[in-house]
């Protein structure tokens, strides 16, 4: 039995979800870069460090980025770090829109992680995720073991 036999075809869903997670990471790429450049431009100013800025959106988008590819290329481990992604999605998306008074901003970031987080829960997704077979349900595949469960039962049958 071949590894892509073995795996359930990653679904739309995931696929979706894993573009929706990809936008807000390149946008945080864009805006620390931006920060950067005019950080630059200006003079410097007593405890504020632009390098620092600029690190702690690169290593927050490159996260996102992470997550994002992961789930694009069918990646498993990629779901749970997309539904982290989508929550944050969410609070972010909430406090442009309501403290910040940003709905422009705040509405569009809302939505994108409650799309996620739904796309990322559907049940293609869910049974992708446990590595479901056809004729099995969630509850029998959580008992095997999920995914795992599914490659140990391979990696027994190619031994006998």
């Amino acid at each position: 039995m071949s590894h892509s036999e073995d795996l359930p075809p990653t679904p739309i869903e995931v696929r979706l979800a894993g573009v929706l997670t990809g936008l807000p990471g390149l946008g945080l790429l864009v805006f620390g870069v931006m920060i950067l450049l005019e950080g630059l431009d200006t003079p410097p100013r007593p405890g504020n460090n632009i390098w620092a800025e600029f690190g702690t959106f690169a290593v927050m988008a490159l996260a996102f980025l992470a997550a994002s590819a992961g789930l694009v290329l069918g990646r498993t481990w990629a779901r749970s770090p997309g539904v982290v992604v989508a929550l944050l999605l969410i609070g972010v998306g909430w406090y442009i829109l309501g403290p910040s008074e940003q709905p422009v901003w705040g509405v569009p970031i809302g939505l994108c992680g409650i799309a996620s987080l739904v796309l990322l829960f559907r049940r293609p997704s869910r049974a992708w995720a446990l590595g479901m077979h056809d004729d099995e349900t969630e509850e029998e595949a959580a008992e095997r073991g999920g995914l795992a469960g599914r490659r140990a039962e391979r990696e027994r049958r190619e031994r006998d």
